[in-house]
């Protein structure tokens, strides 16, 4: 069982556009959510512990953009050593 007392390290992942200056490529979201799944499904298995929710409305001359953004964040027991690569 899977408990928070347990969590030694928190991994915090974006997906999504959450900087209306610095917009992602779909590569870059892509990646995101592969980090994801693999903090999900390699050992050690991290658990989803919190997630933010954003969005942003933008003008742009006569048009609106919505932004949106989800931001997960992971607990380990301990940092997995395949993480340090990121």
């Amino acid at each position: 069982m899977f408990d928070l007392t347990d969590v030694g390290y928190v991994k915090r992942i974006v997906v999504g556009n959450n900087d209306p200056e610095k917009m992602k490529s779909e590569a870059e979201v892509v990646k995101a959510n592969q980090l994801l799944n693999r903090c999900l499904s390699e050992a050690p298995k991290g658990k989803i512990i919190g997630q933010e929710k954003n969005f942003n409305i933008l003008n742009i001359g006569e048009h609106q953009v919505v932004l949106q953004s989800i931001v997960y964040h992971i607990g380990f027991a301990r940092k997995p050593m395949w993480l340090a690569d990121e």
